[in-house]
């Protein structure tokens, strides 16, 4: 009898964590991001922009830093937009996201990323880029609330 009550308490245990974190997840939202940014690399790469986040009928502008390393040169705009997945207020858009990736674009080109944050933000990101730039490296980029 004593093993069935110890089982019985695990289980119910077991059940409330996992409502609880159902729980969390139903009540994130999501926004919408928009953003140009302009990158430069040579190796070593840095870029920069800002746009603006459109969350519960509000617009928060934002300000966007990154860098990269790997095998990267040229230089190029990329006007960015997309969907901010699993945020309950606007500064949880905030944060480092990081990726790997490569791609390239002679005139124009096109670029799909998905990235999450250190608090579960997925940015959903697709963009059109502008100039002469191939990259193979690794990436991390930064959003703030203006």
């Amino acid at each position: 009898m004593n093993i069935s009550s110890g089982i019985r308490s695990v289980a119910v245990a077991v059940i409330a964590a996992g409502a609880v974190s159902v729980a969390s997840v139903a009540h994130a939202d999501n926004g919408t991001i928009r953003f140009a940014i302009y990158k430069a690399a040579f190796f070593i790469g840095g870029a920069g922009g800002e746009g603006t986040l459109t969350f519960h009928g509000r617009r928060y502008p934002i300000s966007v830093g990154a860098v990269s390393g790997g095998l990267a040169f040229g230089a190029s705009k990329t006007y960015f937009h997309g969907t901010v997945r699993h945020i309950r207020r606007a500064r949880d858009v905030t944060g480092v996201y990081g990726a790997a990736g490569g791609g390239g674009a002679l005139g124009k080109g096109a670029q799909v990323i998905v990235m999450t944050n250190d608090t579960g933000a997925q940015l959903e990101l697709s963009g059109k880029q502008v100039g002469l730039q191939i990259n193979a490296d690794l990436s991390g980029m930064s959003i703030a609330l203006k």
